[in-house]
């Protein structure tokens, strides 16, 4: 069983979604966590909650647990090693891969039942 080490974040996020062309807003910049991702259908920003304008469409609050890393590419099963006891117990997610490491968000209302149901499954959550 693959156990890894986790960390918490402080901020908690919102996944916002814009239009597939719009520019990149003000309100991206700044400190902590940010996540963008531009497709053909649209642009999606993960960024703290508490700067995202009230007219723009986002979900949240989440809370993010970071993968300890830099992990090495040739690493696998990492995703579903968290994603697996979290869906067994019901709780939703929002994945993110970045070149050094992976990070999950939970809803901040599931957030103690994750970490409970991560450390049952054999992995370290800090933070």
């Amino acid at each position: 069983m693959l156990s890894l080490p986790l960390i918490l974040l402080p901020d908690r996020l919102a996944v916002c979604r814009l239009a597939p062309h719009a520019p990149l807003p003000d309100w991206v910049a700044g400190p902590g966590f940010v996540s963008i991702t531009r497709t053909d259908e649209e642009l999606s920003i993960v960024v703290a909650q508490d700067r995202v304008p009230d007219d723009v469409a986002s979900v949240g609050p989440w809370r993010a647990l970071k993968v300890q890393g830099p992990l090495d590419f040739a690493l696998t099963g990492i995703l579903a090693a968290l994603t697996a006891p979290l869906a067994d117990a019901g709780i939703s997610l929002f994945a993110i891969a970045t070149y050094d490491t992976d990070y999950i968000l939970v809803g901040a209302q599931t957030l103690e039942t994750a970490i409970t149901t991560l450390t049952a499954a054999g992995h370290r959550v800090a933070g």
